[in-house]
């Protein structure tokens, strides 16, 4: 079933960037608060607050943690995978030798 995953309320306040950037590299929520110099609690209610921005919903058959990095990923970049050297699988060198993502480019 499609899900709608737009921002609808409001855009994320560079907090919630951080932890959602954070949460696509793979960090548990401690590892998060570790890194950010917050409690695992503020960490939650941070991943909550930005979960509704989205519009993503709990519901038995949902993980928010996937839903939101893919719609951060989406309505954000690819960031994470930047920080994380995974390479694109759209990457072509173009004619100037420069590595570009043709994922745009149909």
């Amino acid at each position: 079933m499609a899900r709608d995953i737009t921002i609808t309320a409001r855009e994320l306040n560079p907090f919630e960037q951080l932890v959602l950037g954070l949460l696509c590299e793979g960090k548990t929520n401690s590892s998060i608060a570790r890194e950010t110099s917050h409690t695992e609690k503020v960490v939650e209610n941070t991943i909550s607050r930005a979960a509704k921005a989205f519009n993503i919903k709990s519901d038995p058959d949902t993980n928010i943690r996937v839903l939101l990095a893919l719609a951060y990923r989406t309505h954000y970049g690819d960031a994470a995978f930047d920080r994380l050297n995974v390479a694109c699988s759209h990457l072509e060198i173009g004619a100037d030798g420069q590595s570009l993502c043709n994922r745009e480019v149909h």
